[in-house]
């Protein structure tokens, strides 16, 4: 029953096991849509002996680890025509509603543009957490910000890159599961270009601004002045 549900993704350091789909009915905005959850777990094992894999996972503490997830609506694989949005983890954001940041909103509200559309998936990013930096380093970081930092100089203060996200993962999954061109929700240009320069056909962007108020103006505004995305006049602050 497993082996049937297990993908193998051959890459440069080893192998990507992608499971799924599972169909998984979600609570979006007081209406219940299906989704085909899919996960990924990244190992340097590459085997096509799915048992092997399995046997090896109680001696393996995965809840210690982060997988990420796709959520797939509708004729992904096949569909002419796919939205999908390329999402990073915000504990802050997407589990408790903070307000500091646009997270949660851009969460929900694509799910649900990808289920008005009709095709698409969410790729659902575990190890980008505060652009990269972990959980803990963004705590750090938010202590930075309430002294004056931006979101920019807090990262940069403790010795992180603005932006150390990678693709690649999520692409190499995307690849296996769609070769159809995707129109990318997303206000990130690099997001955009990493799809690009991987080959990936894609046909456009959606933005997807939202939740403004002043407990994330700042972040909103550092996000267009310092990291580049793509502003869509009547969506931002200071419009």
């Amino acid at each position: 029953m497993l082996e049937d549900k297990i993908q193998l993704i051959k890459t440069e350091k080893g192998a990507i096991y992608l499971v799924g789909p599972i169909r998984l009915p979600v609570n979006l905005y007081g209406e219940t849509v299906v989704f085909q959850w899919y996960c990924w777990l990244n190992c340097d094992e590459v085997t096509e002996d799915f048992e092997r894999i399995i046997d090896k996972l109680s001696s393996v503490n995965l809840a210690e680890l982060q997988q990420s997830s796709v959520l797939a609506y509708g004729d992904f694989s096949y569909g002419d025509d796919a939205i999908i949005r390329m999402h990073s983890i915000c504990h802050t954001g997407d589990i408790f509603g903070s307000k500091r940041c646009d997270c949660g909103f851009q969460l929900k509200q694509s799910m649900k543009m990808i289920a008005d559309h009709g095709t698409g998936a969410l790729f659902y990013l575990a190890n980008h957490e505060g652009r990269g930096i972990g959980l803990f380093s963004k705590a750090m970081a938010y202590i930075l910000q309430e002294s004056g930092y931006d979101t920019v100089e807090a990262n940069q203060a403790l010795g992180f890159v603005d932006d150390s996200r990678n693709y690649g993962d999520a692409i190499q999954v995307l690849k296996a599961l769609r070769s159809k061109p995707v129109t990318l929700i997303s206000n990130n240009p690099k997001k955009l270009e990493a799809l690009k320069d991987s080959g990936l056909p894609v046909s456009g962007r959606k933005p997807l601004w939202g939740d403004i108020s002043e407990y994330n103006e700042k972040y909103l505004e550092t996000k267009i002045n310092r990291s580049g995305h793509l502003k869509d006049e009547g969506t931002c602050p200071n419009d």
